[in-house]
């Protein structure tokens, strides 16, 4: 979802709130409780951010609230209270309405949930001017059939880039499968990647097609693919160049329709000029590069990311903690040299010693003092409430 429609009627701060979704990637609009008639009927689908008290007068009608959300195209409705001493989250109608009292000292934390949730895709979390550049880029690559190369460092979100390029490109609607080039022993990659006929080697009772026609009409991914056997390499070099595969034990090639993204964590390159990756391979595969930065390098997605994944864990956003003003400055503060997977593992722990509750400072384990002095040992209350 790419549009927010702002109802302005007994909403506080709109204007930031605006800006706010703007900065977030959203086109937005405003209306009132008596201009909503002439809202355009061409605004596309969008997201619906307003007051509780004009959510209640909306209401007053017994179809009025849901007639407005149908003709104004709503599919996810953010009603905010006024400000309270305590934040709280509630989701109704299904998920797509979520109800919000923010605090009155922790803004940024309550608009992230905000954002994040009016995005029913639930795309990528960002936040950073360096990665919505990125994802300009990449927008801009996905609606072309071009193979795109992605490297950057583990953990700092190739895939997820990856599904947002065949989310973005008109083989949305088609299959998107991933294969690890490094979790599949190479003698057993090429059946995987190709497919095999019956009998065509021991074990084979019955054949497969192989991810290559599993993806036909849409994307692959081949993730690491610099851990490829060069043997391989040979193999889908042709297939690249010849758009078929010949499984195992056939002799006649089957034509595919596949766009293939490639990620690695190494330095291309290198490996060509070390002799462990064919030239000719990476030169059919690096048509368009797209560099993912450490997390270090792009703070500003650290609050948007964390939000996503303290909803992903915490088990949707109605039961999303709060996460303090001092609490965000911790993580913004660190240079997670495990990216992603080391965020998402603070705050997993974090989620388990706040109890589902409001995650403090002192829930957040991340360096080597903070594992070797456990808050379990020193406030053993708040274990008794995590368990």
């Amino acid at each position: 979802m790419s549009a927010v429609l702002c109802i302005t009627d007994g909403l506080s701060d709109a204007e930031a709130w605006l800006t706010h979704l703007h900065k977030r990637g959203y086109d937005t609009n405003t209306a009132t409780l008596a201009t909503l008639g002439a809202v355009d009927a061409n605004w596309p689908r969008c997201g619906l951010l307003l007051s509780h008290a004009a959510a209640k007068k909306l209401a007053q009608d017994a179809t009025g609230f849901v007639k407005w959300c149908r003709q104004l195209k709503a599919e996810r409705i953010v009603v905010l209270g006024e400000r309270s001493d305590a934040f709280s989250l509630k989701c109704e109608f299904n998920g797509t309405t979520l109800q919000v009292k923010p605090t009155g000292d922790n803004w940024r934390f309550t608009s992230e949930v905000i954002a994040r949730f009016l995005d029913d895709d639930q795309g990528v979390a960002v936040g950073d001017p360096s990665t919505f550049n990125l994802l300009r880029l990449a927008r801009r690559v996905a609606v072309s059939d071009v193979t795109v190369m992605l490297v950057g460092p583990t953990g700092t979100g190739k895939e997820v880039l990856s599904k947002f390029l065949h989310n973005a490109s008109p083989r949305a609607r088609n299959p998107f499968i991933a294969v690890n080039c490094a979790a599949v022993p190479d003698t057993m990659l090429e059946a995987v990647l190709f497919g095999y006929e019956r009998g065509a080697f021991t074990g084979a009772h019955h054949p497969n097609k192989g991810i290559f026609r599993a993806a036909d009409g849409g994307t692959l991914l081949l993730d690491e693919v610099s851990e490829m056997a060069l043997t391989l390499q040979a193999k889908l070099l042709r297939v690249l160049q010849e758009k078929e595969v010949t499984p195992l034990g056939s002799a006649k090639p089957v034509p595919v329709d596949v766009r293939v993204i490639a990620t690695s964590n190494r330095y291309m390159l290198e490996e060509v000029k070390a002799g462990r990756f064919r030239e000719d391979l990476y030169y059919r595969l690096n048509v368009f590069p797209l560099v993912t930065q450490s997390l270090s390098e792009r703070r500003g997605d650290i609050l948007p990311i964390a939000v996503a994944l303290l909803a992903k864990h915490a088990g949707g956003y109605a039961k999303v903690p709060e996460l303090t003003e001092a609490s965000i400055d911790k993580l913004e503060s660190y240079d997670w040299p495990g990216n992603v997977r080391e965020l998402e593992n603070v705050l997993q722990r974090a989620l388990v010693l706040s109890g589902g509750r409001q995650i403090d400072p002192e829930h957040l384990m991340i360096d080597l003092q903070d594992l070797m002095h456990p808050l379990i040992h020193r406030e053993p209350a708040l274990l008794r409430a995590a368990v």
